[in-house]
Parts: C-alpha cells; sequence; structure tokens
C-alpha cells in the first residue's frame, strides 16, 4: 500500500533503538473521535512499534473484545484503516492480549489441551483477520508456564519466524525472589531460558510500584541478573494520568536514558503506555512523546574505554534488590497492607488500582 497523500514533516532524528507506544484509548474524551495514529508518520517521529491494547479472551469461546466492544465493531473502522497505513510506513502493529482485566490467559494459556484449543483458535484468526505483525503477552494474573510456552510455540508455527511476540512484564518480575503479577510459579528467567529465542523483547513496565524509571538503578539491577539489554526496554508512563505512580518528567527520563545507553550500547529502547496523551504533546500532539525519544536514542555518545564500558556482572540467578520504588501513597498506608502479609509491591499496586483507598486494596489483594 503507498502512503498516497500524506503530507511528511521532516524527518526527525533516526534511532536504531525500539519506539514503542501501547494504543489503549482508541477515542477522544466523552466518546470523542478516534485518536489517529497518522501523525506519528507526517510528522517524522521515528516510531518503530504500535502495540493495540487491550484484547481480551473472554466466554464462550470466540467472544474477543478489544476493551469495550468486538474488534469488528464501526467504531474501529478507522482504527483498523490507520493501522494499514502504519505497516505501509514500515511501522510495525502488535496486539496486546490480557492485562489487568483477568481471564484471558486462563483460557489462553489453559494446560487442558482442549480448553486451550477452544480459545486459541478464534484468537489466532482475529489476528490474521487484521493482519497483525505481532503479539504483546501482558501477563498480569496467574498462569501456568506449561501454558504460556504452548502458547509462544503455537503461535510461532501458525505465524512463522518473523512474527513478533513479545512479553509486558512488571520489572520485579526480572528480578529474582521478587513478587510480580503473573503468579508465584511463573518464572520470566525460566521462560527465557527455554523460549528467549522466540521472544523479540520485553516491554518492561518500570511504574506503578513495580520499578522506577527516575534512576538507572532499577534497569541495572535487571540486567545484572543475566537480561541483555537488548531485551529489556525501559517501559514508563507517558502520562502521570496513565498509572497510579511512577511517572518521570521528561527532563529526567532523558538522563536515564542517557545513562544507560553510556552503560549499555546495545540498549533495546523505550516502551510508553500509552500514546492519546503522550507529554509533552498532550491530547493535542501526543506524538511528540515518539519523536522526542527518537531524537534522545539517536543522539551521539562519548565513546568510552574498554576498561570504562565492562561493570561485573553478578552471577545469572544472583539476587538484586534495589530501592523500593517511589509512589505518592502515605507509608501508614503501605504499612497496615504489609501487615496483612503483602510486599512492598504489592501494597502499592493495589493502591494504585484503587486510588489510595487501604480497605478497598486490601479487599483486592485478599481477592487475588
Amino acid at each position: 500500500m503507498s502512503t498516497g497523500n500524506l503530507n511528511v514533516a521532516p524527518a526527525a532524528p533516526r534511532s536504531r533503538k525500539k519506539i514503542v507506544l501501547y494504543h489503549q484509548t482508541l477515542h477522544g474524551p466523552n466518546n470523542g473521535p478516534p485518536v489517529s495514529l497518522l501523525p506519528l508518520l507526517t510528522n517524522n517521529t521515528g516510531i518503530t512499534h504500535i502495540i493495540v491494547a487491550a484484547f481480551h479472551i473472554n466466554d464462550p469461546p470466540g467472544a474477543i473484545t478489544l476493551n469495550d466492544h468486538i474488534p469488528e465493531h464501526t467504531r474501529n473502522e478507522t482504527l483498523w484503516a490507520e493501522v494499514a497505513w502504519c505497516q505501509a510506513s514500515g511501522v510495525k502493529v502488535l496486539a496486546m492480549v490480557g492485562g489487568a482485566a483477568k481471564g484471558s490467559f486462563d483460557r489462553l494459556a489453559s494446560e487442558d489441551h482442549a480448553r486451550h484449543g477452544a480459545y486459541y483458535a478464534p484468537f489466532r484468526d482475529m489476528l490474521r483477520r487484521h493482519n497483525f505483525d505481532g503479539v504483546d503477552l501482558d501477563i498480569e494474573e496467574p498462569t501456568s508456564m506449561l501454558g504460556c510456552i504452548r502458547l509462544i510455540d503455537r503461535l510461532r508455527a501458525d505465524f512463522g519466524p518473523s512474527f513478533l511476540i513479545t512479553l509486558a512484564p512488571v520489572a520485579t518480575a526480572l528480578l529474582v525472589g521478587q513478587p510480580h503479577l503473573s503468579g508465584p510459579l511463573f518464572s520470566y528467567h525460566e521462560l527465557e531460558r527455554l523460549r528467549g529465542h522466540e521472544i523479540a523483547w520485553y516491554n518492561t513496565q518500570f511504574y506503578n510500584g513495580w520499578g522506577d524509571a527516575s534512576t538507572s538503578f532499577w534497569y541495572e539491577s535487571v540486567i545484572a541478573t543475566g537480561w541483555k539489554p537488548e531485551k529489556v526496554l525501559l517501559g514508563m508512563l507517558t502520562n502521570p494520568t496513565n498509572g497510579g505512580s511512577g511517572f518521570v518528567v521528561q527532563s529526567r527520563a532523558d538522563s536515564v536514558i542517557h545513562s544507560i545507553r553510556l552503560r549499555h550500547p546495545t540498549f533495546g529502547g523505550v516502551m510508553g503506555w500509552e500514546y492519546f496523551n503522550a507529554l509533552p504533546g498532550d491530547l493535542a500532539r501526543p506524538w511528540e512523546w515518539a519523536g522526542h525519544m527518537s531524537g534522545v536514542l539517536a543522539a551521539p555518545m562519548p565513546v568510552l574505554q574498554q576498561q570504562q564500558q565492562q561493570q561485573p556482572i553478578r552471577p545469572y540467578g544472583a539476587p538484586a534488590i534495589p530501592p523500593p520504588a517511589p509512589h505518592p501513597f502515605p507509608a501508614e498506608s503501605v504499612r497496615t497492607l504489609q501487615e496483612l502479609g503483602f510486599s512492598q509491591q504489592q501494597a502499592v499496586a493495589a493502591l494504585n488500582s484503587t486510588s489510595g483507598n487501604v480497605e478497598y486494596a486490601a479487599g483486592l489483594l485478599f481477592q487475588d
């Protein structure tokens, strides 16, 4: 497909790193017009990947929704047309499945072969129907490792070697012995060992109490346990309203990215949650985040001596415990939940989900 009459602005500095944006809020406020992806192209932002979110696998088999509507709903017509434009311009588009709404992986990654197949086949057909370049597995519920591996294997068998398979763990999931959202029996280190050759990269969430992007310490702690920098993207909130905590102002984020690039020339890039109101442009010019990141990631770096580039790495699997991630909640609220037997990360995540209400947060934690 040709990009036709799109007016293309002068090119921004291009980076070889990944610049990934999630696109979940598909319409403007109060059921407004579709949020257009085309400015990411016409302003030459350097965007490399867009992840359409969030697909949910519901009951019965075949009941798939994109947020609150079926993917083929008329409200999504503009989305699918613009996805094709983006792909024709060289931007890869993935489908995110899962997220905060639980149930998708209980069905897709079930160890029961018949149950898995019943839910997987319609999902596979939907991915084909909309010509996705890949899928992002955002596993935020206790999930079977065996079931996840089978899901990855089936995706690879059905879509071939060029199909992108990514995952979206919280930062603590890439550490050792830390709580995370995929369940106590789910090990990302083990998944990488067994199926790392099939996984393109990890859209790692360094926010909402599960990590901290305001300093390079958390990222370095992850890398120190054996992860390759090219596979771990620094995931950030693009606007403080897009999460309960963890937004990092742009100037600070730039400094952190510079520090990571200095230590790790193969650094994979950045991920932003999410597109529609990304700063500095907010609702009017959300594409500016990608353009800015393109410049930051393409900026020349000083050449370091070999001995300066090297740094001691912990043996694979050794524990790395970074400082607690910052959050806006009263210490007493967090301590109350910890005294109920939950970790600080779990407490902060629950408070994020309940706007700081301790009682509701406790109910959410016990429900899980």
